[in-house]
C-alpha cells in the first residue's frame, strides 16, 4: 500500500491534445484537486493552460512538485513520461493503451509497483454509466450465465491519431469493458485487419475471443463508418442487455415466457421475445468519475480503495491487442499471454 497523501492533491497534466483539455477541465473542477501545472513541448493548441505557464517536459513538471501526474501524451511517449514521474514518486493516471507494447507496458507496470506508486490507466468505458449499470446487474444476477459478449465501435477516422492503429487505439476499449464486466480474463483471440485509409496502421479489426469462463466475445471496430457507434450487446440465460455508450442507456431484453402455440413455429423459433425494459440511470460525466476513483485512490493510498484501471490490468489490455494483431498477422487463432 503507498503512503496516503493529505490536503490539496497537487495535480500536473502532460500533453494538451484533444484529450489534455478535457483533463484539464475536470481537473479543475475536481474537490480537493489543485492544477499546478501543464507540459507539451508542442505547446498549448487549445488553450487550457490558462494562468499556468506551459513547460517543455515532464522534468520541467516534476520540478514545480506534484502529488499526481495524468499523462495524455501520444502513445509512444508514454513509457519514458511513465517512468520518469515513477522515478519521482509520482502517483500517474496514464491514457490509454498504457504503452505501445507489452514489454513498455511491463517495464512501467513494475516500476509503479516498486515505488509503491497508485498508477492507473484511462479506460474511460469503465466508468461509462450504462457499462457500470450492466456490470452491477450480472453481478447481481440479473443476466443468469452469460453466454456472449458483442461490441461494435465504429466512426470516421480521428485525424488526432498518428502512432497507432486501430486495435490499439479504439479496440483496447472494448477489451478492457468486455473482460471489467464479465469479471473474467482473455484466453485466445482470432482476429483479421484492412488497411483501406492509405496509413501504415490498421483501420479496421474484427475480432473473435474466448475468455476463461468459457464465454464468446465479438468485436467489431473500425475508422471507416460515417456514421458513430458504440454498442456492448451482452447475452445470457435470461435474454440480453444492449448498452448504447454513447447516450449512457441501458436496455434489457428479456425471453419471453409465453408459449408459441402455432406449432410449426414452435418447433425451430428457440428463444422468444419477451418483455423490453430501458433502465432509467444517473449519467455522470465518465471523465467526472474517472478522476474522482484516481484521486480517490491517492489518498488512500490503496488502488483496492477506489474503482481504478491498474496498470496491471492495464499491461493485460495491450497484451490482448498485441495477441489480435499477431493473429491478424499470421492467420491463426493466438492464445493470450497471462501478465
Amino acid at each position: 500500500m503507498a503512503r496516503p497523501a493529505t490536503g490539496t492533491l497537487r495535480a500536473g497534466l502532460i500533453g494538451l491534445g484533444m484529450m489534455g483539455r478535457h483533463h484539464a477541465r475536470v481537473l479543475r473542477s475536481s474537490e480537493g484537486v489543485e492544477l499546478v501545472a501543464v507540459a507539451d513541448p508542442g505547446g498549448d493548441p487549445h488553450g487550457v493552460a490558462g494562468e499556468l505557464e506551459v513547460l517543455a517536459s515532464v522534468e520541467a513538471l516534476i520540478e514545480v512538485g506534484i502529488d499526481m501526474c495524468v499523462v495524455a501524451v501520444p502513445t509512444r511517449f508514454h513509457e519514458p513520461v511513465a517512468l520518469a514521474l515513477a522515478a519521482a514518486g509520482v502517483h500517474t493516471l496514464v491514457e490509454k493503451p498504457l504503452a505501445s507494447d507489452i514489454d513498455a507496458a511491463k517495464r512501467i507496470a513494475a516500476a509503479f509497483e516498486d515505488a509503491d506508486l497508485i498508477g492507473a490507466v484511462g479506460h474511460i468505458e469503465r466508468y461509462n454509466p450504462a457499462l457500470q449499470s450492466l456490470r452491477a446487474r450480472l453481478r447481481e444476477g440479473e443476466l443468469g450465465a452469460v453466454y456472449q459478449v458483442a461490441t461494435r465501435r465504429q466512426g470516421p477516422f480521428p485525424n488526432r491519431i498518428a502512432d497507432v492503429g486501430v486495435v490499439k487505439d479504439l479496440a483496447t476499449h472494448d477489451i478492457d469493458l468486455t473482460a471489467w464486466v464479465t469479471g473474467s480474463e482473455f484466453r485466445s483471440v482470432s482476429a483479421r485487419t484492412a488497411y483501406k485509409s492509405g496509413r501504415e496502421h490498421e483501420d479496421l479489426v474484427t475480432a473473435v475471443g474466448q475468455l476463461a469462463d468459457g464465454t464468446v466475445t465479438n468485436h467489431l471496430v473500425n475508422w471507416l463508418s460515417p456514421m458513430k457507434e458504440r454498442v456492448t450487446i451482452v447475452t445470457g440465460e435470461k435474454g440480453a442487455f444492449v448498452a448504447d455508450t454513447l447516450t449512457a442507456d441501458l436496455t434489457f431484453f428479456a425471453n419471453g415466457t409465453m408459449p408459441t402455440a402455432w406449432d410449426s413455429i414452435a418447433k425451430f423459433r428457440g428463444v422468444s421475445e419477451g418483455d423490453v425494459v430501458r433502465f432509467a440511470i444517473a449519467k455522470p460525466e465518465p471523465l467526472v468519475t474517472e478522476h474522482r476513483a484516481f484521486a480517490d485512490a491517492v489518498r488512500a493510498g490503496d488502488a483496492g480503495a477506489a474503482d481504478i484501471v491498474t496498470m496491471r490490468q492495464g499491461l493485460a489490455v495491450v497484451a490482448v491487442a498485441e495477441s489480435m494483431l499477431r493473429s491478424a498477422d499470421s492467420g491463426e487463432t493466438v492464445a493470450v499471454p497471462q501478465v
